[in-house]
């Protein structure tokens, strides 16, 4: 083997292991659409280039839920420079689900400007901490209070750092542009099934 060559497993190999060990199919790019079916929530309306590769899934025509878990890729243009950014993405579609369109990110300093001036964000006067940690918005206020049950506020008080989408029976989540390594993504995995299995307990039939 020439020096300069690695018998170190490139990342799509190692990441189709991981599939298999889930119980998950794989492919190594987006041949049915996935980034057109996503187009609605916030992420995948960011920058240009988009690219989804190292899709590990679950799909078959009667089953429920649907699952796809991948590496997301985008580039943003400021001027004359241009960055890329990389991300692991959880995307699963169940009949389960009656979510509203809400977005839901780690809050900061500019979000708590934003209330000083009295810009949308919803707040859980029965779970403060989650109110500090997370800027929650959305469409039908009422229905978003409805799904973030106390259980899922409780869940998102102890588990920092996520963002989240919903929109019908539609939900992805993810940490903001970070790509996670191969052998992550098993508990990536686990943590995105947990937050689907809480936020499916609330919402609206569909």
């Amino acid at each position: 083997m020439p020096f300069w060559k690695s018998d170190k497993p490139d990342r799509g190999t190692e990441i189709k292991k991981i599939a298999y060990d889930l119980g998950l199919s794989y492919r190594t790019k987006d041949d049915v659409g996935l980034l057109n079916l996503a187009r609605d929530f916030k992420l995948f309306r960011i920058g240009t280039s988009k690219k989804i590769t190292n899709i590990m899934w679950k799909d078959e025509p009667d089953m429920d839920p649907k699952v796809r878990l991948f590496d997301y890729r985008y580039t943003v243009s400021t001027g004359n420079s241009h960055q890329v950014f990389k991300q692991s993405v959880f995307f699963i579609q169940s009949k389960e689900l009656g979510l509203p369109k809400f977005y839901m990110q780690p809050e900061h300093f500019f979000h708590k400007i934003g209330a000083w001036l009295g810009w949308d964000d919803i707040d859980f006067v029965s779970h403060q901490q989650f109110s500090d940690q997370y800027h929650l918005k959305g469409e039908h206020e009422d229905i978003i209070r409805d799904t973030f049950h106390p259980d899922a506020l409780q869940y998102f008080t102890l588990e920092k750092g996520w963002h989240v989408e919903g929109l019908n029976y539609y939900l992805i989540i993810y940490r903001s542009k970070k790509l996670l390594k191969p052998e992550q993504l098993d508990i990536f995995y686990r943590k995105a099934m947990e937050i689907y299995d809480l936020l499916k307990q609330g919402g609206f039939s569909v």
